[in-house]
């Protein structure tokens, strides 16, 4: 059970002087929408702080309660690289920061489990990165606030927007091209150079694995295909920067079969990862290894297709131990 400290809502009012109403929040054009929830008539308990040792701080908000999940497709994004320009469309708006934190000073586990938060893969977060934002802001029509959370994988960003006021058009939360992709670290104007191996490299060297996102399985296929795969390049740069390095390509597979022909399935396809390395690539054989898990480490459910998509995967694993 989710346990909450409620602030009175007409403290928090007084503290606040009126602003013109209506949120107007764009997202980057390289944001997706995965889910939106809309409550006519509801109530949200608006964290404004941290976990405090046995509950989190809120504020009881009332009114249409809005909640939107967003992807961001993009490697290599920091949570601070995410929440910026939200957090400046909000402050441009009128909004009033009432809290913000960062994973330890939030609380960690205890604040993300004592909060609402849409499940995977709508929604992922990340215990050991994210960062989170409650805003207000007062109008003739009552008070509107905004929460944010926002974390990543190695792969994408990821937001949850939850949105408490008078009913608003669902346009006006939108993504737009005036509002610019966010730059992935290979294309980063800061420094001009490629850097999609760097984003694989530091995962492999600080985390010991790496998702190769861009690769893609039919359900019961080992076909690789015939795509530029850019996360196959990547690797195979730092395999080739690194002769001392060995790898397993670990792959897995949905639900759908048994599990002896799945974890047949899921070697195949590692293997096939491992010969497209070798071949197209040149990277030395002796320094790849092959391997099936099958549905055994799922990241998501497999009782939706979307999820089931993102089982059918193949990771990198680090095997030296110097």
């Amino acid at each position: 059970m989710k346990r909450f400290a409620k602030i009175s809502i007409c403290a928090a009012v007084m503290l606040f002087p009126p602003a013109v109403f209506g949120m107007q929040l764009g997202f980057p054009g390289n944001a997706t929408k995965a889910v939106e929830k809309v409550t006519p008539h509801g109530s949200y308990a608006m964290p404004v702080s941290g976990w405090q040792g046995n509950a989190i701080n809120t504020v009881a908000a009332n009114g249409e309660v809005t909640k939107q999940a967003w992807k961001i497709n993009a490697t290599g994004l920091t949570t601070l690289q995410i929440l910026e320009p939200l957090r400046k469309q909000l402050v441009e708006d009128g909004f009033v920061i009432l809290f913000e934190c960062e994973t330890a000073a939030c609380g960690g586990f205890d604040f993300r489990f004592n909060t609402d938060v849409i499940p995977e893969p709508a929604m992922h977060v990340d215990l050991g990165d994210f960062r989170f934002l409650s805003a207000r802001k007062g109008g003739e029509d009552g008070p509107e606030f905004v929460s944010l959370l926002v974390s990543r994988s190695n792969n994408a960003g990821f937001v949850q927007l939850v949105r408490v006021g008078k009913p608003m058009a669902r346009t006006e939360v939108t993504t737009s091209t005036k509002n610019p992709d966010l730059v992935t670290l290979e294309n980063s104007p800061a420094t001009g150079e490629n850097h999609a191996e760097t984003s694989l490299e530091n995962a492999l060297e600080d985390k010991g694995f790496f998702v190769l996102e861009d690769l893609a399985f039919k359900t019961g296929s080992s076909d690789l295909g015939d795509g530029k795969f850019s996360s196959l390049a990547s690797l195979a740069e730092y395999l080739t920067s690194h002769p001392d390095r060995k790898v397993a390509l670990v792959g897995h597979t949905d639900a759908e079969g048994s599990l002896a022909g799945n974890i047949a399935l899921s070697k195949k396809r590692a293997r096939s990862v491992m010969q497209r390395l070798i071949s197209e690539f040149g990277v030395d054989k002796k320094q790849l290894s092959a391997e099936g898990n099958g549905f055994l480490s799922p990241r998501a459910s497999n009782l939706t297709e979307e999820g089931r998509s993102q089982n059918r995967r193949v990771e990198v694993i680090v095997t030296s131990t110097q």
